[in-house]
């Protein structure tokens, strides 16, 4: 039994996949704050395209 706990307790497989999980996430976080802020100037692109073409 005592064999068993020292393994466990020097197995870092887990802990090496939730870092890699936290990475992914903070990725993921980035990438949204980032189309986010893209979003907004590519929404006044096709507004003034759609303008110019009704003017024209």
């Amino acid at each position: 039994m005592r064999r068993n706990f020292r393994r466990l307790r020097t197995d870092q497989k887990g802990a090496t996949a939730i870092e890699y999980g936290l990475i992914a996430a903070l990725i993921v976080i980035a990438m949204m704050g980032g189309l986010r802020a893209m979003g907004g100037g590519a929404g006044g692109m096709w507004t003034n395209i759609s303008q110019a073409v009704q003017n024209s």
